[in-house]
């Protein structure tokens, strides 16, 4: 399947033949930001060194914000939780209970050294889980991320389901993607999320969109997506109380 993000082909992303599976992995309980951060940098060497295998990781934060390489001080708002500035792509973003984060540690040089196609992967793994749910998931070339159209909302409206923000060190990802479930929309208000300041352009969550879906359902989404797109997964859950 040819996808039309500049006509790039999203078939390649799996891993050469004989590859080992990918690690999948949750943790049942919030993590602090730096927290995940210093296991993903690590995790990523750890890869990049041949040390450890390729691995998806599956968490909730507490509530914070985020800035990334393009981040602007004036778009923080309102400071009402912690801002983390971070290595990954993208300006400032949200993170809190309700919303699922899949933190993604491939090794891309084997893979495909591609970071533009690397992105529309992830695009692409996002918009097949929403389709789960029969949720009509779209990409926007001047904005990254996923899009769902809200014509209730007016005429032109969008509003932003997931965000990607990505960062590679010797070609092995780490940061990943982060899909609105049932998260509190309230607290995107304190930012310019992803500097889209026109108001056309909001946030939802599939719970906002009429989906009762759960936490659960959502990963049981995310694992046969990401196979399909980038190739086979551990069959067991690996669990983490982190």
């Amino acid at each position: 399947m040819v996808n039309d993000r500049q006509g790039l082909d999203l078939t390649t992303f799996a891993g050469p033949s004989g590859s080992p599976p990918v690690e999948w992995r949750n943790s049942d309980s919030p993590v602090p930001y730096p927290e995940a951060v210093a296991e993903m940098e690590m995790r990523a060497a750890e890869i990049a060194a041949g040390r450890a295998g390729e691995m998806v990781w599956l968490l909730e934060h507490p509530p914070l914000y985020t800035s990334g390489t393009s981040g602007k001080d004036e778009d923080l708002l309102d400071p009402r939780f912690p801002l983390f500035a971070t290595g990954r792509g993208g300006q400032l973003t949200y993170h809190g209970p309700g919303q699922r984060v899949a933190y993604v540690m491939l090794d891309l040089k084997r893979r495909r050294p591609d970071v533009r196609a690397y992105v529309a992967g992830l695009e692409e793994w996002i918009i097949r889980t929403l389709a789960h749910f029969n949720v009509r998931g779209e990409r926007r070339e001047d904005r990254v991320g996923v899009w769902v159209k809200r014509p209730d909302k007016g005429e032109g409206h969008e509003d932003k389901i997931a965000a990607i923000g990505v960062r590679l060190r010797r070609w092995v990802s780490f940061h990943g993607i982060a899909i609105n479930v049932e998260p509190d929309l309230s607290h995107f208000s304190a930012i310019v999320p992803c500097g889209v300041a026109d108001p056309r352009f909001g946030v939802t969550s599939l719970v906002d969109l009429g989906h009762p879906v759960t936490m659960t359902d959502v990963d049981v989404a995310l694992r046969q997506a990401f196979a399909e797109v980038f190739g086979p997964i551990e069959a067991r859950l690996s669990e983490s109380a982190g």
